[in-house]
């Protein structure tokens, strides 16, 4: 299950939300055909994405 919710940059979890994290990290991953583990080469690829993302991200702050 999927759930979204909009935070602002100042707000803090809740205790609910919290134990719903903690609960959620200790859950196994799995992988399916619409979420296959990633290889090697795919990691490596999205980590270099993400840096690009977040270093943009710090230079587009106000």
């Amino acid at each position: 299950m999927i759930r979204t919710v909009a935070l602002d940059r100042n707000q803090k979890p809740t205790e609910e939300q919290i134990k719903q994290i903690r609960e959620a990290a200790k859950k196994e991953i799995t992988f399916d055909e619409d979420s296959p583990e990633l290889t090697p080469a795919m990691e490596k690829a999205f980590r270099l994405a993400a840096k690009n993302r977040n270093t943009q991200r710090k230079t587009n702050i106000s």
